[in-house]
């Protein structure tokens, strides 16, 4: 499955994905207060794999501008439905990666992935594309899967007989050190690493990262 291969994944279970409940609330909750603290009332913000939206509406009144992106045309349809509902002054959606964004001139303040950096093609490539994103000591701020770090069975089975029947995406099988590795490999910093889990362990770190 290529880059488009993708996209149309994410557009098929689009409708389904909006309606999925999420798994931990207490976590997410969470991860929301911990982001929102570190953000500031005159940021630029951009959020990548955006979804449908949800996070971008909760976070995008604190800031002065927030731009939520995500690869799949059909989830930044939804997302501007919820948008229409509910406006939110300064928040914007559009369909698009870091690389097209990459392409354009950017200075944001702060760069949020999450549920986002396993899913792409190439991590390392797209952490460089991020860290050009950003304004020199800005942050980079993500919560990832790792999947390194989950049941075996479920990553080295059932997950490849998934994706190769066409009913998984592309997954990059992380773990915390290597997730680490790369995010300083593309030139930041990290500044914490959180466990925001109210259930369960923990295999989706927090991770707050500044540019250097």
């Amino acid at each position: 499955m290529t880059t488009t291969g993708d996209a149309r994944f994410w557009d098929r279970v689009s409708r389904r994905y909006a309606k999925a409940k999420i798994s931990d609330q207490g976590g997410y909750e969470r991860t929301l207060e911990r982001t929102r603290a570190l953000l500031h009332a005159g940021d630029r913000v951009l959020e990548l794999g955006c979804g449908t939206g949800s996070t971008a509406l909760r976070l995008a009144p604190g800031v002065q501008s927030y731009l939520a992106t995500d690869l799949s045309p059909k989830m930044i349809a939804i997302a501007q439905e919820k948008a229409m509902a509910s406006p939110v002054s300064g928040l914007s959606f559009q369909a698009a990666t870091a690389q097209s964004i990459a392409a354009e001139p950017a200075d944001y303040d702060a760069v949020l992935g999450f549920n986002y950096l396993h899913l792409v093609r190439g991590p390392q490539d797209t952490l460089r594309q991020i860290h050009a994103l950003i304004r020199p000591g800005g942050l980079f701020i993500t919560k990832t899967p790792c999947l390194g770090e989950m049941n075996i069975l479920i990553r080295s089975v059932m997950l490849p007989v998934m994706r190769a029947v066409g009913l998984a995406p592309h997954v990059t099988v992380l773990d915390g050190e290597r997730l680490a590795r790369l995010i300083e490999g593309a030139g930041f910093e990290i500044l914490t690493t959180e466990a925001h889990a109210t259930k369960g362990k923990d295999a989706r770190p927090f991770i707050v990262a500044r540019k250097v």
